[in-house]
Parts: C-alpha cells; sequence; structure tokens
C-alpha cells in the first residue's frame, strides 16, 4: 500500500515538474500579449465598423449662380455635416474632380427639369459614393425632385464591391511582416549584429519584388479583379512589402519577440480598419479617420486603388508614406545593430602559454 502511494506521489510530483517547466514566466506573458492583440482585433474592427456615418463627404455641385452658393448651403448644413459640398461652374470641371479624387461626388442642377445627375465614381469607394447618393436623394425628395445617378468609374467586373484593393495590400503587409519573423526564427533569435541585421534586410528586397509579381498576377492574369496596371502594382506591392518587412525588422531588432506584437498592433489592429478599404475615411470614426492614411495599409490601398482606376491622381503622399516607413525601418535596424555592437564587452585577452 505505501508502495502504491509511493508511486501516486512520484507521478503527480512529475507532472507538477512538467507544468512548471512548461507554463514559465515568459510563457505566461507571450499569451497574455497573444491575448490583448486578440482583444485588439476585435475592438478595432468594430470600433471602426460598427456604425458608419458620413462625415464631410466630399461633393461638388454645379448649378446656376443664383441657387449654386444656396444649395451648397443646405447640403452643408445638414445635420451631422455628412457631407461638404463646394461649387464649380463646369460640369467638365466636376467630372475632373472626382477623377482626380479631390471629390466623391459632382451633383450637377438641371435648371429646366426635374431630373437632376449625380456623378459618382464607385472605383475610388462604393460606400463613399453611396452616402452622398443617399444624402442627395432625401435632399431631392423632400423638393419633389428626382436624380440619375452616373457611375463614370465603376469597379472592374472581378472586383466585386471596389475590395480587392484592400485585400491584396493586406496580403503584401501581411507576407511582409511574416517573413521578417520567419527570418528571425530561422537564425534562432539570435541578436541581430550589425551583418545579421544587413542580411536580414537584403533578404527582404527579393522576397519583396516576388510578392509584388505574385500579387499582380493573381488580381490581374489569374482572378481579373484589377486588370491592367501590371508593372505599376509590382512597383507597388514590392514597396509596401518592404514597409512591412523592413519596419518588422527593426522593431523586432528593438524590441525582440515584442516587436513581432507591435508590428501586428500598427499594420493589422490599426493599419486596417483604418485603411479605407471597407469604408472610407469620411465614414470611420475621428480617430480611425486621423491615423488611416499615416500608416502602410491605408497609403497602400490608396495607391493601389487610385493606380488601377484614376491613372495614378492623388498618389504621391501615399507613396511618400510607404517609402518613410520603408526607410524609417532601415534606419531604425542599423542604429540598433550598432548601438548593441558597440555595447558588447571586449573579448578577454587570452593569457599567454607558459611552459
Amino acid at each position: 500500500m505505501a508502495a502504491e502511494e509511493d508511486r501516486v506521489e512520484a507521478v503527480e510530483h512529475g507532472i507538477t515538474r512538467q507544468l512548471r517547466d512548461a507554463i514559465t514566466l515568459r510563457a505566461a506573458l507571450i499569451m497574455a500579449g497573444v491575448l490583448l492583440l486578440q482583444l485588439g482585433f476585435a475592438l478595432s474592427y468594430m470600433g471602426a465598423f460598427h456604425n458608419p456615418k458620413p462625415h464631410n463627404v466630399p461633393i461638388t455641385v454645379v448649378a446656376p449662380p443664383a441657387v449654386a452658393q444656396q444649395l451648397v448651403g443646405r447640403l452643408n448644413a445638414l445635420p451631422g455635416d455628412p457631407v461638404h459640398a463646394v461649387a464649380v461652374a463646369d460640369p467638365a470641371d466636376a467630372r475632373q474632380r472626382l477623377l482626380n479624387r479631390d471629390t466623391d461626388a459632382a451633383f450637377l442642377l438641371n435648371p429646366t427639369g426635374q431630373v437632376d445627375t449625380l456623378m459618382i465614381a464607385s472605383a475610388g469607394g462604393p460606400a463613399a459614393a453611396s452616402a452622398a447618393t443617399r444624402v442627395v436623394q432625401a435632399l431631392e425628395q423632400a423638393e419633389n425632385r428626382q436624380v440619375r445617378i452616373d457611375d463614370i468609374r465603376p469597379p472592374a467586373p472581378g472586383d466585386n464591391g471596389g475590395l480587392s484593393s484592400f485585400y491584396l495590400v493586406l496580403s503584401w503587409t501581411i507576407g511582409g511582416y511574416l517573413a521578417a519573423s520567419a527570418l528571425n526564427m530561422a537564425a534562432g533569435s539570435k541578436k541581430p549584429t550589425l551583418p545579421r541585421t544587413a542580411v536580414r534586410v537584403t533578404s527582404m528586397l527579393p522576397y519583396a519584388f516576388i510578392s509584388g509579381i505574385g500579387g499582380a498576377i493573381i488580381v490581374g492574369p489569374v482572378l481579373d479583379c484589377l486588370p491592367g496596371a501590371f508593372w505599376d502594382l509590382v512597383g507597388i506591392g514590392t514597396l509596401v512589402v518592404l514597409a512591412s518587412g523592413v519596419t518588422a525588422v527593426a522593431l523586432q531588432s528593438v524590441a525582440g519577440t515584442i516587436g513581432l506584437g507591435i508590428t501586428i498592433l500598427v499594420f493589422t489592429i490599426l493599419g486596417n480598419p483604418s485603411s479605407g478599404g471597407v469604408y472610407p475615411a469620411s465614414l470611420l470614426p475621428p480617430f480611425w479617420r486621423a491615423i488611416g492614411q499615416a500608416l502602410p495599409p491605408g497609403a497602400g490601398t490608396t495607391v493601389v486603388r487610385n493606380t488601377v482606376y484614376f491613372d495614378g491622381a492623388a498618389t504621391t503622399g501615399a507613396l511618400w508614406v510607404l517609402g518613410a516607413w520603408a526607410f524609417g525601418g532601415l534606419l531604425v535596424a542599423i542604429v540598433a545593430a550598432v548601438v548593441r555592437d558597440r555595447r558588447k564587452p571586449a573579448a578577454a585577452p587570452q593569457a599567454p602559454v607558459t611552459v
């Protein structure tokens, strides 16, 4: 009987020891970090998307001078500021503003009839075009008038909902920081010295280029989601992956495993909901509206969408954002490696061998 009790006690002791070995403080902290990231996903996406409301959606108004300013004033005085209207004199100017991405809709008042026209370019964001349409339709209904919708730049037939740009950039950003993490793990998570950092950053260049080609092939010849502009998309994809991957290299160089969590926080939890892919900035809450175009997912989505559908209009600022993240990540990674190398203790001189 005593022997059986000793055996049970030994088994229990062994199980307890294994649990203690498995559940270390480091493991507990990592699990806590993963839980926070999981909750962050839920909070960010539902916080950004649970109740989209139009706010200052830009609308251009074309009407006779006698009524143009009155109409602009009525639109801008709507409760909650759903739209921000400006007047231009020429329908051609309004159309060009729409194609230049200076406005989301152009309202053309017909002074001789009861049917007005609302020009939209839903390829630039169906949600914004729909919000402008609802506002104008309500206004027209109150005046016993009708409005005809003229979509001068719809999404491609394979680009259902105009979301292909967002999902393409999402795949590039996730691929970039996962590749950087794979390089870190392949090295056994060794401290990134300057030579290791140089190898990791250099390795991101061919990976980013191949990712750009792969994404352009998928949305072009394979699925016909975003036809045309193949090499433009390759270049954009390369830059997006570099912005994501090199930033991840930098953050993991500075903060180790925590750096991966910070990367996911910036690029996925903050970057994706605010990117304007699902809902444009004019339909998002203020916080998400403020940060969207300063982060690579938002900048990348804008560049892809405007390159494919609007001949590259309004992409300069977004390209600078992507370039700044790539260059900034490179700079931080190199500086962190140099500082770490200089802090290494000098190797102790070997004692002379005496005979």
